[in-house]
């Protein structure tokens, strides 16, 4: 079976077990009954038993496909960092005006070698590391566990938000920052100092409010497929002004910032990595999908696409899947009549299959199935409370045919 027709099986067999016959956007009118009469077996201690059971297997199969290992239990401390939900918009066509993030572009380079994007917060013990200038340096430790062996890591960034600091009377040359970001190759000791490596740098000036992006590939890459140690990274922040009037003030990696405006739970630090698993296509920003009108067609009992809406809350799984809610995933449904007409799609195979049938009813006619697909994003929160966006070939039905 093609694996795209295997998905929509499945998740069509986990809602008409979890649905009720109220479900109308669901299931199609022809199924009902049997909806119904899988139910009325559920009343019973043994039939409830098997229906279980066949549901939770249905359940594995389909956590399979997402590429997990068991069924994600968010925690109610989970948070949904604001760049991943404006990454997913970019990346499923929205319009630019819900994003949280006004400036945010999408970052076509790293997404063009990847398939998922993770996020990741740091450990909040910060730890301050000694350096050469009296500039405080944090490091920052960020668990890369979760990662998939079979994931390959093309890209990484850090982001830090920097907030603006009003000060009418200062003059202008006052107002400069330097950020530095450093690897560390072997941590503090007693008797030995920190050892670390800079990884990217820049220079800011405190009279706007952003987020600020530091290329960080080097070190990730040596942890996740060089497999080093991960030792953290260290942020310094220096004000260049000799006095430093503000220093410590601009940029926020930590809790308790002075003047500080805003959620530490939004606002802290954030590791995002780029990578691929091996299965499907990259992630390609797609433009707003606009809904495909049919033709009218004299015989709609022909092989044709049906509306077959995926609502993640059906299968109580609203609760680890951030967006979208739920999506069209189409199903193909139809006869396929002799002669079969040019608009049903079909093969050379299909026809000639179908030429036989109308003179030998042994040989079966030939079957309405996809005949295009197409992938969906998700936006998601994995068994490590870490937020995943990724991108699922043939979750779509988007033609049918007789083949």
């Amino acid at each position: 079976m093609i694996p795209g027709n295997r998905m929509l099986m499945v998740i069509l067999l986990c809602q008409v077990l979890l649905g009720g016959t109220n479900h109308a956007s669901l299931i199609p009118e022809t199924g009902r009954k049997k909806v119904a009469e899988l139910q009325g077996q559920a009343g019973s201690g043994r039939r409830s038993a098997q229906s279980h059971e066949l549901l939770r297997g249905f359940e594995t199969t389909l956590l399979q496909m997402f590429g997990l290992r068991r069924r994600p239990q968010p925690s109610k401390s989970a948070v949904i960092p604001s760049y991943m939900l404006d990454l997913y918009r970019l990346q499923s066509g929205e319009e630019d005006e819900s994003l949280q993030e006004i400036s945010l572009q999408y970052p076509e380079r790293s997404t063009s070698r990847a398939n998922t994007v993770r996020s990741f917060h740091h450990e909040e013990h910060l730890e301050s590391v000694p350096g050469p200038s009296e500039a405080p340096r944090i490091r920052f430790v960020f668990n890369l566990s979760s990662v998939p062996e079979n994931e390959v890591i093309s890209s990484a960034e850090l982001r830090l938000y920097r907030e603006q600091v009003e000060d009418p009377s200062a003059a202008w040359e006052r107002g400069f920052h330097r950020i530095n970001i450093y690897e560390v190759m072997k941590p503090l000791s007693e008797r030995a100092q920190a050892i670390t490596r800079l990884l990217d740098t820049r220079l800011v000036h405190h009279n706007v409010t952003r987020w600020e992006t530091f290329d960080v590939s080097p070190a990730v890459i040596r942890w996740t497929k060089d497999k080093q140690p991960n030792h953290g990274l260290v942020i310094e922040v220096t004000h260049l002004h000799h006095a430093q009037t503000h220093q410590g003030k601009h940029v926020r990696i930590s809790r308790s910032l002075p003047q500080g405006r805003g959620d530490w739970a939004q606002l802290r630090p954030l590791l995002v990595t780029f990578g691929h698993d091996g299965r499907g296509h990259a992630l390609t920003r797609r433009a707003r999908r606009s809904p495909k009108h049919q033709r009218s067609r004299k015989n709609k009992k022909n092989c044709r696409r049906h509306a077959l809406y995926v609502d993640f809350s059906d299968v109580g799984w609203n609760d680890w899947i951030v967006a979208p809610p739920g999506y069209q995933a189409f199903y193909c449904h139809g006869d396929s009549p002799f002669p079969l007409a040019d608009h049903l799609n079909s093969t050379n195979h299909a026809i000639v299959q179908t030429l036989v049938n109308s003179v030998n009813s042994s040989i079966p006619k030939a079957c309405c199935v996809p005949t295009e697909l197409s992938a969906i994003s998700m936006l998601y929160l994995d068994e490590y409370d870490k937020v995943v966006l990724k991108n699922y070939q043939e979750m779509v039905v988007e033609g049918c045919g007789c083949r």
